[in-house]
Order: C-alpha cells, then structure tokens, then sequence
C-alpha cells in the first residue's frame, strides 16, 4: 500500500514520516537512517555549536537531510544559518520564535523552510509567510512546547493552513499515530520520541534505557532544565521530560533552585557527564510508553509504516458501501 502524501511530494520522499530534530539526540546518523529508510532526517540544531554542526553534517554523508533551530538561540548566532545553508539541505525547520527575520535568506538560498507552531496565531503568521509546511506541535511532545493538545490542535491549523502541508507532532511514535494523524488530514507526523532510543540516537545509553523504561505517566513539563543548564528559554514554552530525583526536587520550587544555582548547576553537570539519569534530564514525550527497544532506525520506521498500513485498512473496512436500490 502506498501512501502519498503531499509531504512526500514536497520533499522527495517515500513515507510521510519526519524525524524531529532533537538536540544533543537527532545527528547526522540518525538523520541519515531515516532518510534512506524513506522517512526525511532533520539534524538538531539546538542552541547553537558550529563545529558539532559540521561535525553531524559530515556524519550524515551523502544522505538528503535537513536541519532545524531554535529561533531564539539562532537569532543571537545568526552565522550558524550562514554555516546550515552552505551544506545545502534539502529543507531546514524553524521553532519557537519570530522566523520571517530568517526567511529571505532561506528563500535566496532555495531551501525549502518547516515551521513549527503550538498556536492559531502562529500558525496564521506562518500561513500568511508562505512557508513550505508547518509542524502542528501538541503539548505531548518531549521537549519544549506549548499547552495545546495534538488531537484537537493538529485538525485547527488544518482548517487555517489554505493548502499549505500540515505535520502533526507530539505523542505520535507508532503506526497507530501516524494512522490517526493522516486521518485528521495531517500530511504526516514529525516524530523525536520514538527515534530517541534508536542505535544512531545520540542519547547516552543510561537515558536510551531510562527511556525505554519510561511512561508518559511519568513525564511533565517545568522549567527546572532550562534553569539548571543555564538557558534562557522564553516563558511561552516549557519542556517535557521524564520525572526523577531533580525534578521532584525542584519542580516545585524554582525560586529555591535560583538560589542555589551554583550548587545545583555544579550536581547537575557531574551527573550529565555521569550518565546519572536521577538527575540529568531524559527528554522523551507521552508517547514513551510505545517504545520498548533499542534497535536500528530504519526498523523503527518500517513497523511504524507496516502498522499504520494495516491501521487504515482496518478503518476502510469500517466503512459501509453505499447500497444502491
């Protein structure tokens, strides 16, 4: 069964899956497995490292990918843009703040631009922007994001989008997601979690395990990491990630955590060079609880394409012919 989409007539490619460009998680390993499984690999930007950039780029070799930023951090090192657009990927994503400053420079450089959104009102600026698609992000999602859910998110940025592809995103790591995504109309999900134990993941391997003895339970978003690693992240967005012994501890308390930062910060960084995952963080979605194995990207994405198939084909027999007298 094929499944086209226009996200796989806008990028090339066979399946209508994105690996999300998760910082410190989505290389150019990770990225490059899921591109030459049919899927399209983003590298993750993240706050900015201009020799780990090149360094995940070469790392992707020969494979078609892209590469995504955080708008705010990029915007205080505008040369990594400069540094992405001379690999020439084949697409590059946008999150979390104003992108139209970046966008005649992506337009002169022909690169095709994603743009995630967890609002109306940004999805209303990306529209009007004419980007090439945008990533409806839920509340679901590991990592940063907003508050609203993916289920009645995803089919509002839809009704607004005026033809413009839509990628749902968050708590979506299984065919079943991605089932329930293309019946939304999505045309195609954007998926970090269920690649984040993957064999290429750059995850350290005491938080692939962590992970894969997670549960969306077990997640919640607060601002405890962004204090403790010393980012200066918008109030507007949070980040998901798995419960443990530093977020019981401070959660609740921030203020506290602000006064003690020299301390917590000097714990916090021992036990991240440590793999101590009581501590550091493990930056998985709700979705944890459908990822039980460390395996290879492209059999990720195959099953999850196997799945979703078989999903849909339940579905059709669902639905009753219309019986003529």
């Amino acid at each position: 069964m094929a499944m086209r989409t226009s996200l796989c007539e806008l990028f090339e490619i066979e399946h209508p899956v994105l690996l999300a460009p998760m910082a410190g998680v989505s290389g150019g390993a990770l990225a490059a497995a899921v591109s030459r499984a049919g899927g399209f690999g983003l590298i993750g930007g993240g706050y900015g490292d201009a020799a780990w950039l090149e360094q995940e780029f070469d790392a992707a070799g020969d494979a078609r990918v892209g590469v995504g930023f955080i708008i705010w951090s990029l915007a205080r090192q505008p040369h990594l843009l400069d540094l992405a657009l001379a690999r020439k990927p084949a697409a590059l994503m946008l999150s979390f703040g104003d992108f139209r400053p970046f966008l005649p420079q992506i337009r002169q450089a022909q690169v095709k631009l994603i743009v995630q959104v967890q609002t109306l009102d940004q999805a209303r600026e990306a529209v009007e922007a004419g980007v090439d698609a945008m990533v409806a992000q839920g509340t679901e999602a590991g990592g940063h994001g907003g508050a609203r859910a993916t289920m009645p998110f995803v089919p509002a940025v839809i009704d607004i989008a005026q033809g413009t592809p839509v990628i749902a995103a968050g708590g979506i790591a299984d065919g079943r997601g991605l089932a329930a995504a293309l019946a939304l109309g999505a045309a195609g999900v954007l998926c970090g979690t269920g690649f984040f134990a993957s064999d290429e993941s750059l995850a350290s391997g005491a938080a692939k395990e962590a992970a894969l003895g997670g549960s969306g339970d077990n997640t919640e978003r607060s601002s405890v990491y962004d204090v403790a690693r010393g980012l200066d992240w918008p109030a507007t967005w949070n980040i998901r990630t798995l419960r443990n012994g530093f977020t019981h501890r401070w959660s609740a308390d921030i203020s506290g955590l602000k006064q003690n930062l020299a301390a917590e910060q000097a714990r916090f960084n021992a036990a991240t060079a440590a793999g101590d995952t009581d501590i550091a963080p493990v930056i998985v979605g709700e979705a944890a609880d459908l990822v039980h194995r460390r395996e290879p990207a492209h059999v990720i994405l195959q099953r999850m394409m196997s799945q979703a198939e078989e999903r849909l084909r339940h579905l059709s027999q669902m639905v009753d012919p219309i019986k003529k007298e």
